[in-house]
């Protein structure tokens, strides 16, 4: 009986600290409200002094295209720098900061 109770309690410890990891994911859905087709989109926390690797992979967010972002990083932060790299010479690179933690909905504009 005792190691029935063991097992129990060592399963929900794991299931507990699984689902403490995915409540730290960062949710978002990101609008392209521009006129441009855009290719990268990278988000690293405030501080960090180097862009981390693109978000979108081989895809692309055309305009008025939504696209659901989930950043799990592991991290216990919500203010990401972002940067938006457009296709061709459209339209410049843009940054902005943000804090992705309150942040439901994200419209990069022109």
């Amino acid at each position: 009986m005792k190691n029935i109770k063991l097992v129990l309690a060592v399963s929900f410890a794991a299931f507990c600290v699984t689902t403490a990891a995915k409540a730290d994911d960062l949710v978002f859905t990101l609008k392209n409200g521009t006129n441009s087709v855009l290719n990268n989109f990278y988000a690293s926390p405030v501080g960090v002094d180097k862009w981390e690797d693109d978000i979108f992979g081989r895809q692309a967010l055309g305009p008025g295209e939504t696209m659901k972002i989930t950043i799990s990083d592991g991290r216990s932060v919500c203010k990401y720098d972002m940067r938006f790299e457009f296709q061709g010479d459209d339209l410049d690179t843009t940054t902005d900061t943000q804090d992705l933690c309150e942040l439901g909905e994200y419209t990069i504009e022109e």
